[in-house]
């Protein structure tokens, strides 16, 4: 199986890679970039929409064209939600190629930083499913699922690690992250794991912040409600 290199955007593309590596099925790369909404797209997802490569340029019109019509909206819809919030695009859903062919798809993305580590873009796969499933390349697919899951568990955890210790948010934690990574050339979820790994690894936090947390444990139920969000 050939798969067009589209460079990757940042560090969790090798992630990405893996599946494009390792699965049984057609695989093709994609970008999307938020500011004009350009496409750029592999061989391989030129052919899964009908197309012979380098004929067009795709456009988000046309892209949202070949779904199928129950699953137009939910893709549009995550589509909006990676041009609005910069989140990755990804989805599990069925196209339509030029010639009246329903496909299943499934396309996993993860985000392009810029060097100041803003949102500017979606990379990823077009992984094709429309062939009959049998239980070995279930298990291909899902356990590379599976490793993509447990790499952001380790960033979530090393975040939670980060929000603790400095009083900082979600947001704040994942840009020290960010930052450390750039800084020491090593991708995220290593350092991340490594983080988990070494704060893990030990006796727990020293007595003093234990006695603290234990106090909070037994009692964070007397403390008044977190607000709701509106």
């Amino acid at each position: 199986m050939s798969v067009s290199q589209l460079p990757p955007g940042n560090p969790e593309q090798q992630s990405l890679a893996q599946i494009a590596s390792t699965s049984p099925y057609v695989v093709g790369s994609f970008r999307f970039w938020i500011a004009d909404q350009r496409w750029e797209w592999s061989e391989q997802v030129a052919q899964l929409h009908g197309y012979e490569p380098r004929t067009m340029e795709p456009t988000t019109e046309m892209v949202l064209s070949h779904k199928h019509p129950d699953d137009r909206d939910t893709v549009a819809a995550a589509l909006a939600a990676s041009v609005r919030h910069g989140e990755p695009f990804c989805s599990r859903h069925r196209i339509i190629d030029t010639h009246g062919a329903v496909r299943q798809v499934l396309v996993v993305g993860d985000r392009i930083f810029d060097s100041t580590g803003a949102t500017i873009g979606t990379t990823g796969y077009f992984i094709d499913l429309t062939a009959q499933l049998d239980e070995n390349r279930n298990e291909t697919i899902h356990g590379a699922l599976s490793e993509i899951a447990e790499t952001r568990a380790a960033i979530e955890q090393a975040k939670g690690v980060l929000m603790f210790v400095y009083g900082i948010t979600a947001d704040q934690a994942f840009g020290v992250l960010r930052w450390r990574s750039m800084e020491t050339n090593t991708k995220i979820r290593t350092l991340a794991t490594k983080i988990v790994t070494a704060v893990t690894a030990g006796q727990g936090a020293p007595v003093v912040v234990r006695t603290r947390f234990d106090h909070l444990l037994l009692t964070a139920h007397e403390l008044p409600d977190p607000p709701v969000d509106s």
